[in-house]
């Protein structure tokens, strides 16, 4: 060995650390060259600074950029930037050297870390010596920007390593791995190629490989809006959403408080997810200073806004922080607070602006933002804002904001009401409407299974109470424009022909019903099914029911109360029937009682009730 190279002792947290890299870091080995072309940028950037402030740089006619050579036949990677170099001092202290506070409990953790097999490299920053995740030896020439000598440092990751001069070289640093015999795919051009377009695509500088750039999409969420083009947003989310259409939407903005933020998000314009595709991975990918640190990520944003795609660059997270610390990351949390209320208050804005464009991402995406309301809370405030349904007011077709129906409500109004239906055709026929219909009260129509537990879950909007129509205990009697009178007194039953049919089909239905009472709301129809339990209405309930069926579990129904109408003829002629021939009555109350319940859209035994109609039409024929 000649005078001019020394052998050096690596420290012992070092060493340590590199017989945990070489024997037991075995997952996401890509990551290695995400690592070092981050070095790299780093190097560079440094170099930019210091060639705006200094003069006397060397090499400073040297074009920043970053190349990776490959060698199949030495089984070599080489990977060089034209960056701020090291000195001999710097070659030792940075790569001989745990930079690191209390680097024995760090590398502890990492220990630790290794037994349980997390992914290493992310989590505990290991950088530059994530290289002998794949290589036998590493080599590492390096000059300074200042101009002094280069120098040549080599280890085969053991207890030592070499420094010696390197006479000639150019400024910046130069990385040859020399390739394990498991880790010959790397330097293969279309493997280096894939984790330079997954990790380092929007790395400000040039990545040459075997001298053709591959970074060749701009990191557009560095600049500034009014020097991006529409074809220039189309392309990019074209590029991070692998997409052929254009976005319904886009967000581009930037924060520094709380957290320094730069995003692109876009809406598109197909749910594959309702198209038979299955659930859809999230699609907005985390960066860090435009290094990739969570491809897909599941912490940047709830996940019913999975749908949307994008990019979250923020400088202030740990850029070698790994997936499993992403999900207990306060600052993660934070970004995700931050990113999801900034893309509500941009929807609302979007559909104040322009509310037929907006309905056009509701029909659309609407069904992911009902799934925040009910499975986030945190966000339910903001999210009340966007939802939308059609009412007895709207036009067939195109529902309405919640803002709209408390703006169109009369004074003294205090809640806001809304009923269950497979169609509108066929709540604006049922009995639920009639009383609503009499007082012009505006009445939400719930056309979608999800609707009422999303209507449920807010419980209130702009300090009005959410009520479902087919509550037992309603009371529309100070509400709408009849107040004083909500059915027409004349033509009831007297209060003693009421009071013994009420009884007597009490008895009759016996344990089908929770109660029999007189209806204050129906105007034309005999009767309605009701809910004596405030919180959950018929939609909810055939839910409910549906999914246990598809356990393979028997329907589990509530009792629920009958309502009817004294001033029907049907059921005033019902009160006769009881006096004449009472075995008819029973048939008649028993298809009455069905007939309510398949109105309310629950369940009834199709055969018997087919059996007991024909019984009923048979006697009305006499036959």
């Amino acid at each position: 060995m000649s005078e001019q190279t020394t052998t050096h002792e690596f420290q012992a947290e070092t060493r340590r650390l590199l017989d945990i890299v070489i024997n037991s870091l075995y997952t996401e080995r890509d990551i290695f060259l995400r690592e070092l072309i981050s070095n790299s940028s780093d190097a560079l950037e440094k170099m930019r600074h210091e060639s705006l402030t200094h003069d006397d740089v060397f090499d400073d006619h040297v074009p920043l950029e970053i190349s990776i050579d490959l060698d199949e036949e030495k089984h070599t990677l080489t990977i060089t930037d034209t960056g701020i170099g090291m000195t001999c001092e710097e070659l030792e202290t940075n790569l001989g050297t745990i930079a690191h506070s209390g680097s024995g409990a760090f590398v502890e953790e990492l220990a630790e870390a290794a037994r349980k097999d997390i992914n290493l490299i992310g989590q505990f920053g290991v950088g530059f010596y994530a290289a002998f995740m794949v290589g036998e030896k590493v080599t590492v020439q390096s000059r300074s920007w200042d101009g002094s000598e280069g120098n040549e440092w080599v280890s085969e990751g053991s207890g030592s390593f070499t420094i010696s001069e390197s006479p000639g070289l150019r400024r910046g640093t130069k990385i040859i791995i020399e390739l394990k015999d498991d880790a010959h795919d790397y330097d293969k051009k279309w493997k280096v190629e894939g984790i330079i377009k997954q990790y380092s695509t929007f790395v400000p500088f040039p990545i040459k490989l075997e001298g053709e750039t591959v970074n060749t999409v701009q990191a557009i969420w560095t600049r500034a809006k009014n020097e991006i083009t529409d074809e220039e947003y189309n392309d990019f989310y074209k590029f991070v959403a692998n997409a052929i259409d254009e976005p319904q939407y886009r967000l581009h903005f930037s924060v520094d408080a709380p957290l320094a933020i730069n995003a692109v998000l876009f809406v598109p314009t197909e749910n594959f997810e309702s198209m038979g595709f299955g659930r859809v991975e999230p699609g907005v990918n985390l960066y860090c200073q435009r290094v990739l640190i969570d491809q897909h990520s599941e912490n940047i944003l709830p996940e019913w806004l999975r749908f949307l795609k994008g990019v979250v660059d923020s400088e202030d997270l740990p850029l070698n922080i790994s997936r499993q610390a992403l999900q207990d990351n306060a600052l993660v949390m934070k970004l995700r607070r931050v990113i999801t209320k900034r893309f509500l208050k941009f929807l609302a804005e979007e559909a104040g602006k322009d509310s037929d464009r907006y309905l056009k991402l509701w029909n659309t995406f609407g069904i992911y933002l009902k799934e925040g309301v009910t499975s986030d809370y945190e966000f339910q405030k903001e999210l009340a804002k966007l939802v939308r349904f059609e009412s007895s007011a709207s036009e067939d077709g195109k529902p309405i904001s919640l803002t709209e129906y408390v703006e169109r409500m009369d004074e003294g109004q205090e809640e806001i009401y809304y009923i269950s239906g497979p169609n509108r055709k066929a709540i604006e026929s049922g009995p639920y409407v009639e009383m609503f219909n009499k007082k012009g009260i505006e009445i939400i129509y719930t056309m979608e299974p999800i609707d009422d537990f999303v209507l449920n879950h807010l419980g209130e909007f702009d300090g009005k109470k959410l009520v479902s129509a087919d509550r037992a205990d309603l009371d529309l009697s100070k509400s709408g424009d009849d107040k004083e009178a909500d059915a027409d007194e004349t033509g009831r039953l007297s209060s003693e022909d009421s009071d013994s049919l009420v009884s007597w089909l009490k008895k009759t239905l016996g344990e089908k019903v929770a109660d029999v009472i007189e209806s204050k709301r129906l105007v034309d129809s005999p009767a309605m099914i009701v809910n004596p339990d405030g919180m959950m209405t018929s939609s909810m309930e055939r839910i409910m029911a549906a999914s246990r069926m598809e356990k393979g579990l028997s329907p589990e129904a509530s009792k629920k109360n009958l309502e009817i109408n004294l001033a029907s003829p049907l059921i005033k002629q019902l009160a006769e029937l009881v006096k004449s021939d009472e075995a008819f009555a029973s048939d008649v109350a028993e298809q009455i009682y069905d007939n309510a319940m398949i109105q309310a859209g629950l369940v009834v035994d199709p055969m018997l009730m087919v059996k007991r109609n024909y019984k009923i039409l048979n006697k009305v024929v006499g036959v």
